[in-house]
């Protein structure tokens, strides 16, 4: 069952459970999942009931010799994930550049990327809060927190992922958490940033929802405490990382006109602040890491 509603979920969407937001291994470095990797990754959807609060739930695990050690890269998407760990619960907003953690030794992560707007519901915190962290927000104060989610963690422990989502969505679902009309439009806006090639304005952001200018970007601010250029570059860079990594990478010039720069040496000047190498530095290591 649990399959089927995945299966569905995610063929409405991008046809497949992946995240575009993790970046290729550097050089050298074993691929996310990929055959012998030491590091996987299994992505669910949520329950029909709970769609308007969470987006997927993502549990990686990994297992590493001794010494050995692996450096997961991400653009992350513009909400927060919730995240259970071992000894910890915490709340993580998204990070303006590049987001990284260094796996070592074996381990797992029970994560669940929320909806716009909901973190700041559930936390009681405005969403510029969460934005850039440098560290998590623990769940002090929210009801029922600590308890359920020790359970999260002991089914994820235990390899029952279908379990540790049940035990989650019996909780968030009895906080009755309800995200307003303004939740959903930034809902609707960050999915047509995501989906929709051709946007790569903010004045076409806003036309889509019949917004001005102003009103968009305090929506955006509001929901997710950042702005609608940065949502949208977000989403075209997550783009670009996904073309550069694969086997018929577009020349630099294409893509960067296809994505709305100005010119190449725009694109090549925003990919390298952000990612930390140029595009075709970057394609080159994708196609040699493994």
């Amino acid at each position: 069952m649990a399959d089927e509603r995945a299966e569905a979920y995610w063929r409405t969407r991008t046809g497949a459970p992946r995240s575009r937001g993790v970046l290729a291994p550097a050089a050298g470095e074993p691929a996310l999942g990929g055959s012998g990797s030491p590091v996987g990754m299994t992505r669910h959807a949520p329950s029909p009931a709970l769609a308007e609060l969470v987006r997927h739930y993502w549990v990686p695990r990994w297992q590493l010799p001794p010494g050995r050690t692996v450096t997961q890269r991400v653009l992350e998407y513009p909400s927060a994930n919730l995240v259970v760990e071992a000894a910890e619960a915490a709340v993580w907003g998204p990070s303006l550049g590049l987001g990284s953690r260094t796996l070592a030794g074996s381990g797992w992560a029970f994560g669940v990327l929320l909806q716009p707007g909901v973190a700041p519901l559930l936390l009681g915190r405005p969403a510029r809060a969460l934005v850039d962290p440098a560290r998590g927000i623990p769940l002090d104060g929210v009801p029922g927190a600590a308890p359920a989610l020790g359970r999260v963690a002991e089914a994820t422990a235990a390899a029952d992922e279908e379990r540790a989502i049940a035990e989650f969505e019996r909780w968030l679902g009895a906080l009755g958490l309800e995200p307003g009309d303004d939740a959903r439009t930034v809902r609707r806006l960050v999915e047509r940033a995501e989906h929709d090639r051709a946007l790569t304005r903010v004045t076409q952001l806003a036309d889509s929802e019949g917004l001005g200018i102003r009103r968009l970007e305090r929506l955006v601010r509001e929901q997710l405490g950042l702005t609608p250029r940065w949502l949208i570059r977000r989403y075209r860079l997550q783009e670009a990382a996904e073309r550069l990594a694969s086997a018929d990478a577009p020349p630099l010039a294409e893509l960067a006109a296809k994505l709305g720069y100005a010119d190449q040496a725009h694109f090549t000047r925003e990919f390298r602040t952000v990612v930390g190498e140029t595009p075709g530095g970057y394609a080159r290591a994708a196609r040699t890491a493994g």
